[in-house]
């Protein structure tokens, strides 16, 4: 039990990391640009992409977000003007997800708030 105790100390540790950054990140997303980390993350991720474009199935292999969370904060992202939805030409069940020039213009500000949370939490 004792050979234990370190292992599940840094557990502790990394999941109190971990929320401590995400809610300070989530809040000041929120606040300077009106996006939740989520909504962040998806963004960020289409942006990454090939063209800023990918189908919603890649980005949900990408995420730590759950199947039904990922295609709300994209119809969240679509209703905003930041994402439009396309399908696939060459498969019919396929829908690709494009980043807008707002959508980009959005995450180059937001990413600017990412990383100011980041490097005070983790540099």
């Amino acid at each position: 039990m004792k050979t234990e105790e370190p292992l599940i100390e840094s557990w502790r540790n990394l999941l109190s990391q971990y929320s401590l950054v995400a809610h300070e990140l989530d809040r000041a997303l929120q606040a300077e640009h009106c996006l939740t980390m989520s909504d962040y993350e998806v963004l960020d991720r289409l942006i990454a992409a090939d063209g800023c474009k990918a189908r919603i199935h890649d980005l949900v292999g990408d995420l730590h977000l759950s199947q039904s969370a990922s295609s709300r904060a994209v119809a969240r992202l679509e209703k905003c003007g930041l994402v439009q939805r396309a399908m696939c030409d060459t498969d019919r069940r396929g829908v690709f997800v494009t980043a807008t020039d707002r959508g980009r213009a959005l995450h180059l500000e937001a990413r600017r708030t990412q990383l100011a949370v980041l490097q005070k939490h983790l540099a």
